[in-house]
């Protein structure tokens, strides 16, 4: 069983999601896909305004709801149940892919099975299924800005999700901007894969032994940042 195994958890779902939060900029319109990744909407933005997107039509949605308040009729694209922010819109479907197709989206977030050091990444298939369910991502990683990653830093079994070419069917090629796990924040930089903060708890050694890439480690690794 790898070392990874028995480290430390680190960052919690929602304080991995709230630290790519913190990424996004007044005004932007952001798609958050399924997973981890919709936890986002819950970040307190303060002043900013941000038009969270989904694929299924709910433009300008807020934090997920909670237990007992749901709107039987209002999700996001996952399923989950939502809330709606002032100005908010209920479109087409097409509609809302016509945002993505046209560039309109200045960032994805989306979850992912494996991502390598040069940006490519794959969520749409695992190892040895049969089918697989690309979805959105396709048109996503292909039109929007920025993509961001929301992942768990290892596999059940302990292998390394980090790696230094995919092994699986890719979903995009060398899209990825930011990559966030329990273990840390990262980036893809044109000389590969830089770990630029470190979840509390964490050693750099620790996240080494747990990523299958070469990382680029600056002489100082600060703290993930997990408040405003």
């Amino acid at each position: 069983m790898s070392d990874a195994r028995t480290a430390t958890k680190g960052l919690t779902r929602q304080q991995m999601c709230d630290r790519l939060a913190m990424e996004f900029q007044d005004g932007w319109v952001v798609n958050l896909g399924i997973g981890i990744p919709t936890l986002c909407s819950n970040f307190d933005f303060g002043d900013k305004q941000i038009i969270f997107h989904a694929e299924n039509g709910v433009i300008g949605y807020g934090p997920l709801t909670g237990a007992g308040k749901e709107d039987l009729h209002l999700v996001n694209a996952g399923g989950q149940h939502v809330t709606l922010n002032p100005g908010a819109a209920i479109v087409h479907h097409a509609d809302s892919f016509a945002m993505i197709r046209s560039g309109r989206i200045d960032v994805t977030v989306l979850g992912a099975y494996e991502v390598a050091a040069n940006g490519d990444f794959a969520n749409w298939k695992m190892a040895g299924q049969k089918g697989g369910g690309i979805g959105g991502a396709m048109d996503l990683a292909a039109c929007a800005k920025h993509v961001f990653l929301a992942m768990e830093h290892v596999t059940r079994n302990g292998s390394p999700r980090l790696v230094e070419r995919c092994t699986i069917p890719a979903t995009a090629r060398g899209v990825v901007n930011l990559v966030i796990t329990n273990y840390g924040l990262f980036e893809i930089t044109r000389e590969g894969m830089a770990l630029r903060e470190i979840a509390p708890g964490l050693t750099v050694d620790v996240i080494k032994a747990a990523t299958g890439c070469t990382l680029l480690i600056p002489r100082e690794v600060p703290s993930v940042r997990v408040g405003r």
